[in-house]
């Protein structure tokens, strides 16, 4: 386990500048690709906040950072066998405060290294409210879906081309600081960048076009660094991604940068084997980096087997319920569910207390977990 000696943030931005382009590792070849995978467990896990964050802001900002209760939820996350968390970063952390937000990120991925936890960290994310704002964070508005959840780098400094080098900057410091961290699993870039936003939020005009500019200059800030670590940014939406001709200019950069390909599928199993395959005809590895949500036809009992069958990386979306209130569905936006609870949770795993929405699901996951790579245990069926 590696331990970095975090740099104050004049002399982070110093260092970054100095990189330049030849000093820049080159995409991995397919056979680095396969070959780094075949050395690594089945990954299987989830997208972590703790319960007692609305965001990432507030997950990761010193006046409600809150390493007691993840250390207790990723201590029910070993008990159940998972392996690995995707954790969403934000750009004004940095901004704002880059030497607590490195040395908040160290101390989670100490957290998680006593679980047996590596971390899949995340730079950028085109989904939910479009204008972020560092501080405290409004309360979650009563039975809605990721009602706190923001945008990075949100629509005003996507629009804004003088700022691209600050975002760059961002992600050379932060993987510097962790590229031979052997608790860092991958690096996701920006998630769903092609995303219109979602919820109630009014959609950036033009958001692709200034996201198919920003999105290499991204994966070429992270290369910079030379990390060990692949580098990913998952496609989510479509029916051909096998076929360049049908992806728009995001989704091509998606694919044609990423080290270690990456999907999200929230539908029946079906729709998963088969998004699954065209990713796998590329000849990477694959990783699904958000799934399950059982109202949709995506849940543990229907999907992991494929997965474990295809060595699959497997990370549901949400854990314990809590801020975020991800087990109310999408609909909740329109509908939100104030009068009662939905008919079944949307996503989640636990119950604020720790204990299982389904206990039958947490069975599976350590059933899965414990048989060895690419088996399936017949009891999974």
């Amino acid at each position: 386990m590696i331990r970095r000696t975090f740099l104050l943030a004049a002399s982070a931005l110093t260092l970054t500048a100095t990189l330049s382009p030849a000093q820049a590792r080159d995409q991995w070849t397919k056979a680095q690709a396969n070959g780094w995978h075949a050395t690594q467990p089945w990954q299987i896990g989830a997208n972590y906040t703790p319960a007692t964050a609305i965001n990432q802001l507030e997950m990761f900002q010193a006046e409600t950072w809150d390493p007691k209760r993840i250390d207790l939820e990723l201590g029910w996350a070993q008990a159940m066998g998972m392996n690995v968390m995707r954790v969403n970063l934000h750009h004004l952390l940095w901004e704002t405060d880059a030497p607590g937000l490195k040395r908040r990120m160290n101390e989670f991925m100490t957290i998680a290294a006593r679980h047996n936890i590596k971390t899949l960290w995340i730079f950028f994310d085109s989904c939910w409210d479009p204008d972020p704002v560092a501080g405290p964070q409004h309360p979650p508005i009563p039975g809605v879906h990721n009602s706190g959840s923001v945008q990075s780098p949100g629509a005003a400094r996507l629009k804004d081309a003088s700022q691209y080098g600050k975002l760059e900057a961002y992600v050379k410091d932060v993987v510097t600081t962790f590229a031979k961290d052997d608790r860092v699993v991958g690096w996701d870039v920006w998630n769903e960048p092609n995303n219109p936003g979602g919820g109630n939020y009014k959609p950036t005009p033009d958001k692709n076009k200034y996201v198919a500019t920003l999105l290499p200059r991204i994966f070429a800030a992270a290369r910079a660094a030379n990390p060990v670590q692949p580098l990913t940014s998952g496609v989510w939406i479509g029916d051909h991604w096998d076929d360049q001709s049908k992806l728009d200019a995001v989704e091509k950069i998606q694919i044609r940068e990423s080290d270690i390909l990456s999907f999200h599928d929230y539908s029946w199993p079906e729709k998963f084997e088969e998004r699954a395959k065209q990713m796998l005809s590329y000849g990477r590895p694959v990783w699904c980096t958000e799934y399950m949500a059982r109202g949709n036809g995506s849940t543990f009992d229907n999907t992991l087997p494929i997965a474990k069958k295809l060595n699959i990386a497997m990370y549901n979306w949400g854990f314990v319920d809590g801020k975020m209130q991800t087990r109310f569905p999408w609909d909740s936006w329109k509908k939100p569910y104030t009068y009662e609870e939905p008919t079944i949770w949307f996503h989640d795993v636990l119950h604020f207390d720790g204990t299982p929405y389904r206990q039958a699901e947490v069975d599976l996951i350590k059933r899965m977990a414990a048989a060895p790579k690419g088996v399936v245990p017949a009891a999974a069926y």
